[in-house]
């Protein structure tokens, strides 16, 4: 089976944090519905290293000339947002809509797709609705105080929902089946061992 591509925004500011949840997911095949159908790929403005609010250095796999349509686009969030960098992605960002491909923005992002007229017309969430006042959009009545929102084939989530995130964008992926999906969420969101057991469980089932 060709691997589908999950494209990842890499840029310097990058939030680590918002989308660690989602790619150790989507990269690790185990419970997944169809192990291995996809892989993450990281694409950057250019080839030049960047380097994330943590300190990491991240070498993109790809530059934006050669985006090509994959399985979704993820944008995470990251100072260069506010300050009014990375407009050259929400132009792919937009093609990849009218392609039918996803794109799953959180906490900045979610503003630079407010800034592109993306979230005018659509349910959708960010940091808060002021937040995205800010950028003069005319979507504030779509606006929703939720963690994650998915309208369609746009994502949006807040800077405190990572886990929420990878929840919606799994759920878009289609990866994982129903009761694996919300008892990792469980596990995750509560702490509660009793998730753990369920998800031993029903590994052992899949491989029965």
């Amino acid at each position: 089976m060709e691997k589908q591509i999950v494209h990842l925004f890499v840029f310097n500011t990058l939030a680590d944090w918002e989308t660690g949840f989602t790619v150790a997911g989507i990269n690790n095949p185990e419970m997944q519905k169809h192990p291995g159908r996809y892989c993450v790929q990281t694409v950057g403005l250019n080839a030049e290293p960047v380097t994330t609010i943590g300190g990491v250095t991240v070498l993109p796999d790809l530059t934006l000339d050669e985006l090509e349509p994959g399985a979704m686009l993820i944008l995470p969030g990251g100072e260069a947002w506010d300050a009014g960098e990375n407009s050259k992605i929400l132009e792919s960002a937009k093609a990849l809509l009218a392609a039918n491909i996803p794109v799953a923005a959180i906490c900045g992002a979610t503003a630079g797709l407010a800034r592109a007229g993306i979230l005018d017309d659509i349910p959708h969430t960010s940091n808060a609705k002021e937040y995205l006042q800010a950028t003069n959009y005319r979507g504030a009545a779509w606006y929703q105080n939720q963690p994650a929102v998915t309208a369609g084939n746009v994502i949006t989530a807040n800077s405190t929902a990572p886990l929420e995130f990878a929840y919606q964008i799994f759920k878009k992926l289609d990866l994982y089946e129903t009761p694996v999906l919300e008892a990792w969420y469980g596990l995750f969101k509560t702490g509660d061992s009793s998730y753990y057991f369920q998800l031993q469980q029903l590994t052992i089932s899949s491989t029965s």
